[in-house]
C-alpha cells in the first residue's frame, strides 16, 4: 500500500491524493515535467493543479539555474502532514473495528465538483 492510503491498482484518485502526491513530489523542488510524469498526470490536469496549489500557497514557483523549479511550502507540508494523519486515522479505526458502523467514503464521493 502507499503512503496515502489509497489502492495504487485503483483506477480513480480523489483531489486531495492527487494534491498530497505533487506535494510529496515537491517536497525537495522538482521540475514541471517532473511532476506531471510521477503523478501521472496529463498536461492539462497538471497546469490545473500546479495553478489551484500555488493560488492557495501549497507551492511556490522559483528560478533556479533558468528552470522553474516547484517547491512545497510549509503550509504545504502541513497539509501533507494533516492528509497522512487523517489517512492513518481511517485505517486505525478501520482496522481496529472498534465501530463497526465506521465506513470510509470511497473515493469518488470525496471528489468535489
Amino acid at each position: 500500500m502507499n503512503p496515502w492510503g489509497a489502492n495504487p491498482s485503483s483506477k480513480r484518485r480523489d483531489r486531495l491524493y492527487i494534491i498530497a502526491e505533487i506535494l510529496e513530489i515537491a517536497r525537495e523542488g522538482t521540475l514541471k515535467t517532473q511532476v506531471m510524469y510521477r503523478a501521472n498526470l496529463s498536461f492539462t490536469q497538471l497546469n490545473d493543479y500546479l495553478g489551484f496549489m500555488l493560488k492557495i500557497s501549497l507551492l511556490n514557483k522559483v528560478s533556479e539555474n533558468g528552470k522553474e523549479i516547484y517547491r512545497a511550502t510549509m503550509k504545504g507540508m502541513d497539509f501533507l502532514q494533516r492528509y497522512h494523519e487523517i489517512v492513518e486515522l481511517l485505517r486505525t479505526e478501520e482496522n481496529n473495528g472498534k465501530n463497526n458502523n465506521i465506513r470510509i467514503p470511497p473515493p469518488h464521493l470525496l471528489k468535489r465538483n
